[in-house]
């Protein structure tokens, strides 16, 4: 299912184009070559060592967006626990099963990389739970996907190829991308985040494995490590054989897990749903969470000056995008991480404890005129 390729001698021959025309012999039929990418919104000369796809992945990876993801919620709002996931290493996470599956079906490694490292850039503080609040409190509704893109296009301008920006798309709703490679991201996210949030929500004493029924783990497994490696395999080799298929009768080729194990999977997300992300601890915090955006919201839109070039909030403070004060909030806070969205509502909102009187405390009896 390779490509062929002409391998007559060059002259000259850059690092890049080697590693094009090696994408060009080795890759399936199927995958997303970066020789033949759709481009760049703003055009830019190529980097000679790289692809557009390595140099798209490698200006995610420096984004202070990316960055920020360290202390951003996954399930558990800044978990005391050094081992309990973030959005930054589920993210790395995300890249990594993605990774694994594109080299096993030859789809394009980097292009997939790159989709998986943006695809929650988005996110705002407090995971879904902020998510649903400033869906609320916006007038135009609020998705992290969409979110992701308006970073990388308009608040920190990254300039990414077509294919990234897609697939980064895609990733919201019923979206298909045109690429195999973002479907491929978009099922590895799943996997990978019901894999540990089960790991996550054990270790905080939420459920135990034995609480997980049996009608999933005898399809998928008894252990997080079973049913990660079930999850994988059952990709990939449901995949290789839809490959097969479609290049025997010329149809369209897919991504996808066999049906017996993606209702399991799916069985799984809905008793995660009910048992962990929307259980009685999590629910209370929810509240907390709503007060502190909605707060926050009210405040900036009725304080436009702190949007505008001074704002005392700073580093964190985004460049004027737009002249709609609403959609600068819902930038402003859908840039901060979870300790800053706390800070700002604390200094911003709460009653400041003053030292009145505390200078008197100390003064001699004589000075009080006794």
């Amino acid at each position: 299912m390779s490509r062929m390729v002409d391998t007559s001698p060059t002259v000259t021959h850059s690092i890049r184009e080697s590693l094009e025309a090696f994408e060009q012999q080795h890759l399936s039929r199927v995958a997303a070559l970066s020789s033949q990418s759709k481009g760049r919104e703003i055009d830019e000369p190529p980097c000679p060592i790289r692809t557009c796809f390595q140099r798209d992945r490698d200006r995610i990876l420096h984004a202070k967006a990316f960055r920020r993801l360290k202390h951003k919620t996954q399930v558990f709002i800044s978990p005391t626990g050094d081992h309990f996931r973030t959005r930054l290493t589920h993210t790395l996470e995300v890249a990594q099963v993605s990774r694994t599956i594109a080299r096993a079906l030859g789809l394009n490694e980097d292009l997939t990389e790159a989709i998986a490292l943006a695809h929650d850039l988005g996110h705002p503080p407090f995971g879904h739970s902020g998510e649903e609040t400033l869906n609320e409190v916006f007038p135009g509704g609020f998705h992290h996907e969409v979110q992701s893109v308006r970073i990388v296009r308009y608040l920190e301008p990254l300039n990414l190829s077509f294919e990234v920006l897609n697939g980064m798309e895609s990733q919201y709703g019923s979206q298909k991308s045109v690429t195999l490679e973002g479907r491929l991201v978009k099922l590895a996210d799943r996997m990978t985040y019901l894999h540990h949030d089960v790991e996550d929500a054990v270790r905080a004493g939420i459920i135990q494995e034995t609480d997980i029924p049996a009608e999933i783990t005898e399809i998928l497994g008894r252990s997080r490590k079973e049913r990660l490696d079930k999850l994988i395999l059952d990709l990939v080799f449901t995949t290789k054989a839809q490959f097969q298929q479609a290049e025997e009768t010329g149809s369209e080729a897919d991504i996808g897990l066999s049906p017996h194990i993606y209702e399991a999977m799916m069985a799984l997300r809905k008793f995660m749903f009910k048992q962990v992300y929307l259980s009685a601890t999590q629910l209370s915090q929810k509240q907390k969470i709503r007060r502190v955006l909605h707060g926050l919201y009210e405040y900036l839109c009725d304080h436009a000056d702190l949007l505008q070039g001074k704002n005392p909030l700073d580093p964190y403070s985004l460049k004027e995008s737009t002249k709609d004060v609403q959609r600068q909030a819902l930038d402003y806070i859908a840039g901060m991480t979870d300790r800053f969205a706390i800070d700002s509502y604390t200094r911003l909102l709460l009653p400041v404890p003053q030292r009145v009187g505390m200078e008197r405390l100390f003064v001699e009896p004589d000075d009080e005129g006794i």
